[in-house]
């Protein structure tokens, strides 16, 4: 086992990983830029090192730097948390350079995974259905075109090292590719430094569904459910729960079969999630394998009783897939909502700055994960989150009742948040029913007449 691990992440991440690892009895690092010189992962781990400026570049970005902290700090292990360098193959290559277990997985899966057009493939190879269309890299709008009248409109332009939505484009027409091309390639180079283009043919009315597994290096691996995540604005997730009311129990069987076939087929080690798109007729497409840790993981290790950090660390240290996860049941239902720094009534504004009053909900079942506090100040150079609610009851609708009141409960005073916008969804009849799907909030009627 590990003696001290850096964690290479900033706010409830870092904050979450540091309590996993002092439970466990190892040493924290955290890092930290001058924007977070009072972010409690900083005051609760026990070394901090400063690696730069806010700007991301200048810090969490900054490789050498947190190689750096790690060798002044006598570290062995280096946790890269979600975003920033988690999904950085050739961080996690100078990691290992330096005798530095990287918590995350292999470059080569990275790299294979990272690149959806080349996982895409993998993944067909291994059996494992696919949305049609995809095979590699359009060389450009003509092809573009060429594959479109084959796999029939609609169909979507995806940017081949995307995420978050950036790069992607729904096109309905010939007459509407060659600008959908253009500006999906042109975000692309913007976002992420790689224009390449693939194409997919576009499921309409799909369910968002993500499997998480768990691989050893001794070539195991078993899945823990599935998580919903169809609530999404910009193909941003803002509502996760598990399981999800739409997914029966053949249908568990055979998706989570699936995954367990895919991370097996590529050797997986740690956590990491496999998306789908679901259909209304319940067949199942690989979408990404995220070769980290999620988000919104809480809700597995509420429905699951067991926690995902830990047992990444355990599998990265060497040891087997847990035993009592073997065949696992779900208990219960479990519910996440990302509370962002954001203006729901002025287009979801990001809103930076001190928070003057913060009062998180409790009672039973009820879980929160959050860096922030009050005096805290929400810095304007990183993501908007502030922390996740997340809930736990025997069934969903208790869960969906638990959220409401412990929504009503939250007290962030200073920004503008999300909640507001939160506890209208709770409300909504689709929503209530389970009747949705990854266009919900595109329908979704939010009326500021409360605030």
């Amino acid at each position: 086992m590990f003696n001290k691990i850096l964690i290479a992440n900033r706010g409830e991440i870092a904050l979450r990983v540091i309590r996993a690892c002092h439970e466990m009895g190892i040493k924290t690092v955290a890092v930290y830029s001058e924007a977070d010189k009072y972010s409690l992962h900083v005051k609760f781990a026990n070394e901090a090192v400063c690696i730069g400026p806010p700007p991301s570049k200048d810090s969490y970005l900054n490789i050498p730097r947190i190689i750096a902290a790690g060798e002044i700090t006598g570290v062995d292990a280096i946790h890269p948390g979600y975003g920033f360098l988690s999904e950085s193959a050739k961080f996690a290559q100078i990691c290992a350079d330096n005798d530095f277990e990287f918590l995350g997985s292999s470059p080569e899966i990275i790299s294979s995974m990272g690149n959806k057009a080349k996982a895409k493939e993998t993944m067909k190879l291994a059996g494992i259905p696919v949305v049609p269309g995809g095979e590699g890299i359009l060389s450009g709008i003509q092809e573009a075109k060429i594959k479109a009248k084959e796999i029939v409109y609609p169909v979507m332009l995806k940017a081949s090292a995307g995420g978050g939505g950036r790069g992607m484009r729904l096109v309905n027409s010939e007459d509407e590719i060659e600008n959908a091309y253009k500006s999906a390639s042109q975000e692309a180079i913007s976002a992420f430094g790689n224009g390449d283009i693939y194409i997919e043919k576009f499921i309409q009315k799909p369910r968002h569904i993500e499997v998480q597994i768990l691989g050893d290096m001794h070539g195991e691996a078993i899945h823990l459910g599935e998580r919903e995540c169809s609530i999404q604005r910009r193909h941003q997730k803002l509502i996760e729960e598990s399981p999800s009311p739409f997914v029966d129990e053949f249908l568990r069987k055979k998706i989570g079969d699936a995954s367990v076939k895919a991370a097996k087929a590529v050797g997986y080690v740690g956590v990491g999630t496999i998306e789908y798109l679901v259909d209304d007729k319940k067949d199942f497409y690989f979408m990404e394998m995220n070769t980290r840790i999620q988000v919104e993981h809480p809700v597995t290790e509420m429905v699951t009783g067991t926690d995902l950090i830990k047992e990444q660390i355990r599998m990265h240290s060497g040891l087997n897939c847990p035993e009592y996860l073997q065949g696992f049941k779900l208990r219960g239902h479990s519910i996440e909502c990302r509370i962002n720094a954001e203006d729901p009534f002025n287009n979801f504004i990001p809103f930076p700055g001190k928070i003057t009053s913060f009062n998180m909900p409790g009672g039973k079942g009820v879980r929160i994960d959050s860096h922030a506090y009050a005096g805290y100040k929400i810095p304007t150079q990183y993501d908007s989150m502030i922390g996740k609610l997340i809930v736990h009851a025997k069934n969903r609708e208790s869960a969906i009742i638990r959220m409401k009141r412990a929504l009503e409960e939250t007290i962030i005073e200073g920004p503008k948040t999300t909640i507001p916008y939160h506890s209208a969804i709770m409300g909504d009849p689709s929503f209530l029913s389970g009747d949705f799907d990854t266009s919900f909030l595109e329908n979704f009627n939010f009326k500021p007449s409360n605030q």
